[in-house]
C-alpha cells in the first residue's frame, strides 16, 4: 500500500477536566517536517509527540494543533469560609487569653482545609491528550492510505494509457517506413530522376536506423512494468516513483525526436501528457 502525503484528521477529547481538540494536516514535502501549536502548559509533550510522528511517518510537512479548554469547576482555589471563620474565632480566643499577638491572615489560609486547590492533575491530562493523539495519528494514517490508493489507481490508469501508445507506435512503425519509402519514390518520379535501387535501399536502411524507436519502446515497457511493481509493493516509494517518471520522460523525448510521422508525433505528445499527469500525482506520495 502506498500513502499520500496530503491528509487531514481531527480528534475530540471530552473528560471531567474539560475538553481538547487535536487537528493534524499534511502536505507534500521532500523530507519529514513537523510543526506543533500547543498551549503553553503542554509544551513539555512536544518531544514525545514528535517522536511518535517519526516512528510512523517518513515524508511530508506535518502541522499539529491542540486546543484545550479546562472546566472552570476544576480550576483555581476555593475558600472554605465556614472553616476559616472557625479558625479566626479560635485565634481570637487564644489572643484574648494571651493578651498579645496579631491574627496573621496567611496563617489562617495555611490551615488545612481552609483553602482547597481544585487545579486539575496535569499528568492525568497529559496522558489523555497523548492517547487522543495516538488515535488521531491512526485516523490520519488511514486517510493517507485511502488517498494513496486513489493516487495508485490514477497512476496505474495512466500507465495503461502509456502502454496503449507504445503498442500503437510499435504496430505503426513498419507502415511509417513503407510510407517514407513510397514518399521518396514519388519525389524521384516528380523530378524525373533516375535512381539506383541499391542506393535507394541503402538510404532506406539509414533512415530506418535514424528513426528506429524499438529500443525506446522496449525501455518504456520496462519502465511501465517496474513502476507497476513499485506500486504493488507499496511502502515509502515516492522517490523511486519520481525517478521512474524521469526515465519515462527521457524515453518519450527521444521517441518524439525520432518521429517522422504525424501519428507517431501525436503519440509522443500523448505520452508526455500522461507522464506529466503521473509526475504531479507522484509528488504527493510518501
Amino acid at each position: 500500500m502506498i500513502y499520500s502525503m496530503t491528509a487531514f484528521a481531527r480528534q475530540e477529547i471530552q473528560a471531567e477536566w474539560g475538553s481538547a481538540v487535536w487537528e493534524i494536516r499534511s502536505v507534500n514535502q521532500r523530507y519529514l517536517e513537523t510543526f506543533f501549536r500547543l498551549p503553553e502548559q503542554f509544551r513539555g509533550l512536544e518531544n514525545n509527540l514528535r517522536e511518535m510522528l517519526r516512528q510512523r511517518l517518513s515524508r511530508g510537512k506535518i502541522e499539529c494543533n491542540l486546543r484545550v479548554e479546562l472546566s472552570h469547576n476544576n480550576t483555581g482555589l476555593t475558600l472554605n469560609q465556614t472553616l476559616a471563620t472557625q479558625v479566626i474565632d479560635s485565634l481570637r480566643w487564644i489572643k484574648t487569653q494571651l493578651n498579645e499577638g496579631e491574627i496573621n491572615p496567611i496563617e489562617v489560609l495555611r490551615y488545612p482545609g481552609v483553602v482547597d486547590d481544585l487545579s486539575v492533575d496535569l499528568d492525568e491530562i497529559n496522558q489523555e491528550i497523548l492517547q487522543g493523539f495516538t488515535t488521531l495519528l491512526t485516523d490520519f494514517i488511514a486517510m493517507r492510505a485511502r488517498e494513496g490508493e486513489k493516487l495508485s489507481e490514477a497512476i496505474s490508469s495512466r500507465l495503461d494509457g502509456i502502454q496503449n501508445e507504445v503498442s500503437f507506435v510499435r504496430q505503426k512503425m513498419p507502415e511509417v517506413l513503407q510510407w517514407q519509402r513510397e514518399r521518396l519514390l514519388q519525389r524521384f518520379e516528380e523530378v524525373q530522376l533516375q535512381f539506383d535501387p541499391t542506393r535507394l535501399e541503402q538510404e532506406m536502411i539509414l533512415l530506418a536506423q535514424r528513426v528506429d524507436v524499438a529500443e525506446e519502446l522496449d525501455r518504456l515497457e520496462m519502465h511501465i512494468k517496474e513502476t507497476k511493481e513499485i506500486l504493488r509493493k507499496g511502502g515509502v516509494v515516492g522517490r523511486r516513483l519520481d525517478f521512474m517518471m524521469q526515465e519515462l520522460n527521457r524515453e518519450s523525448n527521444t521517441l518524439a525526436s525520432k518521429s517522422i510521422n504525424t501519428e507517431i508525433t501525436n503519440s509522443a505528445v500523448t505520452l508526455k501528457v500522461l507522464i506529466e499527469q503521473m509526475r504531479e500525482q507522484v509528488q504527493n506520495i510518501e
